[in-house]
């Protein structure tokens, strides 16, 4: 419920932003800014290395918990709370830089949210019958079950394969 009432009023905010073609630019333009942010987070931010006790926790909470028990439903998705924060600070800077137009670029970028959610918990808690969806679960688990850091994408796999994270199942 929480994000359809996030995608309605990014839908209602996007209404006459912009011309039918450039809102649809604009959401596919946010759909590929989500997923490169998915990555860069997930590789930069919730892998990050902390030296000291008080980051290493931080990170555990963050998500370190979730590598602890990766199959525990309550560790497989981000507190709405947390989520709700992220995207608004989101589409308030994509407000900033574009003013309204920011809101079809917003609807976009929480379109590959919530999508990522629901791939990331499917992964963990459903068996995937699908050959896309078969292929996104291999390459999430391979994230949890290997000995080397890497495939940290979990909806768009292709950015493992630019930035050279892919890890192969013979690698494991």
């Amino acid at each position: 419920m929480t994000w359809l009432a996030v995608i309605a009023l990014a839908i209602y905010a996007s209404w006459g932003a912009a011309g039918v073609m450039a809102s649809f630019a604009l959401v596919l333009l946010g759909l590929s800014l989500w997923s490169l942010f998915e990555y860069c987070m997930h590789r930069f931010l919730f892998h990050l290395k902390f030296g000291t006790v008080i980051g290493q926790r931080l990170i555990f909470l963050m998500h370190g918990n979730h590598h602890a028990a990766p199959n525990d439903r309550y560790r497989n998705l981000m507190p709405p709370i947390v989520s709700i924060a992220i995207l608004g600070t989101v589409w308030c800077l994509f407000l900033a830089l574009l003013g309204r137009m920011g809101s079809p670029l917003f609807l976009g970028f929480a379109i590959g949210y919530v999508l990522y959610d629901a791939v990331h918990y499917a992964c963990h808690q459903f068996p995937m019958r699908s050959p896309l969806l078969r292929q996104l679960r291999r390459h999430h688990i391979r994230h949890h079950h290997s000995r080397t850091e890497g495939n940290y994408a979990i909806t768009a796999i292709f950015w493992d394969w630019l930035f050279g994270t892919y890890i192969a199942a013979k690698n494991l």
